[in-house]
């Protein structure tokens, strides 16, 4: 991921130090700097070099990318949320392989659609769940898993004006267009 700093100045986007998320709504007092470093930091519980956690890895990154897009690039709505698409609503066993092939998909996917944008729902309506509810809530591997797959839900749900955009994506991306 590019410096976040940089792409929020990009998108036209001031970011704050201090209380909340301005985004996610995460109960910090650094505001989304502290947001993104709890992200990077946390979810302790998992070890994501276990096969069997990939996906909560995944989710977790799909999750915080779409309550924060203003600090990513304009694309990186469609690979997000198509992702979680294909793994919530499609049952596909992502890996890490994957993740340049929809990538490379959506790079083609785009050059007859360079004028579309997913518009995120507004700041603080894009889940219920924030990093902050996992880190405090979470007790065990099981409930980190188990709060991760909540939130990207609700995170994936609030995108909901482009799930039958993202799914004609997924079907592309799995019928080998790629």
């Amino acid at each position: 991921m590019q410096d976040f700093i940089g792409q929020a100045e990009k998108n036209g986007v001031i970011l704050h130090d201090i209380g909340r998320c301005q985004f996610c709504g995460a109960d910090t007092t650094g505001g989304v700097f502290e947001c993104v470093a709890l992200y990077s930091t946390g979810f302790d519980l998992i070890d994501f070099s276990n096969v069997d956690n990939y996906v909560y890895r995944f989710l977790s990154v799909d999750a915080h990318a779409l309550q924060h897009p203003e600090i990513h690039g304009r694309w990186n709505n469609h690979f997000h949320l198509t992702r979680l698409h294909l793994i919530l609503r499609l049952d596909y066993q992502w890996d890490y392989n994957q993740s340049p092939l929809l990538s490379n998909y959506l790079n083609d996917y785009k050059k007859d659609k360079l004028d579309e944008v997913l518009i995120p729902p507004s700041p603080l309506d894009r889940g219920s769940i924030t990093t902050i509810d996992i880190l405090n809530e979470s007790k065990s591997e099981s409930a980190c898993r188990s709060m991760i797959k909540q939130w990207a839900i609700s995170v994936y749900d609030s995108w909901c004006d482009y799930h039958d955009l993202v799914d004609v994506i997924a079907k592309g991306f799995l019928a080998g267009r790629y």
